[in-house]
C-alpha cells in the first residue's frame, strides 16, 4: 500500500510539472502574439512608423497651370501657393507644357487633397437620348495628332482650338475622366478655373464618380482676370474661413460677383457637401 502511495504522489508531481510546463508554453506564445500586435499597431502594418495618427502624411495640393502658356500670371501662382502653404499644404506647380493627355490620365494617382486646374475649357455639343447636351472639354497642351486612337474612337478625347483657324489640341471630356483616368481622387476638392466647367453637370459628375469630394467651376464663359481673382478669394474662403466648397463658392460670388463680361457664376457640385 505504501508503494502505491509513493507511485501516486510521483505521478501527481509529474502531472503538476507537465501542467506548469504547458502554462509556461502558453504564456510564451501569448507574449509573442502581444509583441506582434504592438508592433503592427505602432508601425501600421507597413513598417513606416506612422501609426494611425497621420495615415496619409501632409496635405498635398497641385496648381495645374495650362493657362500659363497663353495667360501667365505669376502673382496668382505666388498668392495661391502662399495661401495653400499657410493652410498646411505641400504645393506642386505643374507648368502648361506638361499638361498632356497622359498627364490627365495619371492625375488621380498623385494623392492630392486639392487640385486647382488653371486651364482653358471648350464647350462641345453632343446628344443624350436625342437631346442636345453641352459639355466641357478640358484643354491639354498636346497638339492634336493620330495618337490616342482608342480614346478618340470612344469619344473620350476630342480636338479643341483657342480660335478658329488656330492650332488644334487634344481636349479631354467626361468619358475620359471616368474610363481612362487611373486611380481615385479619394475625396479631393477640384477647382476647375476655366470656362464652362458647370455648363452642365457632366464633367463635375465624372470627377465625383472618380472619387472627388467636390467640383467647383463656372457655369459659362469667364475671363482670365476674373477667374484668377475669384479663385484666390475662393481659396481664402475654404482654407482661411474653413467654409465648405458650396458655401465658399457662394461667399466668393457675394464678394467678387459674377463675371462682368459673361455674367457666369461660380458653382460647386454636389450642391450640398
Amino acid at each position: 500500500m505504501a508503494d502505491q502511495d509513493d507511485s501516486s504522489r510521483s505521478g501527481t508531481r509529474s502531472e503538476f510539472r507537465a501542467a506548469l510546463l504547458m502554462v509556461g508554453i502558453f504564456a510564451a506564445i501569448a507574449a509573442v502574439f502581444a509583441v506582434v500586435a504592438i508592433t503592427f499597431t505602432l508601425f501600421d502594418g507597413d513598417g513606416d512608423g506612422t501609426g494611425d495618427a497621420e495615415p496619409d502624411g501632409p496635405l498635398r495640393a497641385a496648381i495645374v497651370d495650362q493657362l500659363d502658356l497663353t495667360f501667365p500670371n505669376q502673382l496668382f501662382r505666388e498668392e495661391a501657393t502662399a495661401t495653400l502653404e499657410a493652410a498646411g499644404y505641400e504645393v506642386e506647380y505643374i507648368p502648361g507644357e506638361l499638361v498632356t493627355v497622359d498627364y490627365y490620365r495619371e492625375l488621380a494617382t498623385h494623392d492630392y487633397d486639392l487640385i486647382v486646374l488653371r486651364i482653358h475649357a471648350a464647350r462641345s455639343l453632343t446628344t443624350n437620348d436625342g437631346q442636345p447636351l453641352q459639355l466641357a472639354e478640358l484643354f491639354t497642351s498636346e497638339r492634336f495628332s493620330r495618337a490616342h486612337a482608342y480614346e478618340l474612337e470612344t469619344g473620350q478625347v476630342g480636338s479643341v482650338v483657342y480660335e478658329k483657324g488656330g492650332d488644334v489640341y487634344f481636349g479631354i471630356g467626361p468619358l475620359f475622366v471616368v474610363d481612362s483616368m487611373i486611380g481615385d481622387f479619394d475625396g479631393a476638392t477640384i477647382v476647375m478655373m476655366g470656362c464652362n466647367g458647370l455648363i452642365s453637370e457632366q464633367m463635375a459628375e465624372a470627377f465625383v464618380r472618380k472619387g472627388a469630394g467636390s467640383f467647383i467651376s463656372w457655369n459659362d464663359l469667364v475671363s482670365v482676370t476674373h477667374t484668377d481673382a475669384a479663385t484666390l478669394n475662393l481659396l481664402d474662403q475654404m482654407l482661411v474661413n474653413n467654409l465648405s466648397s458650396s458655401d465658399a463658392a457662394a461667399a466668393t460670388m457675394a464678394e467678387v460677383g459674377p463675371d462682368p463680361y459673361y455674367d457666369s457664376v461660380l458653382l460647386s457640385y454636389p450642391l450640398e457637401d
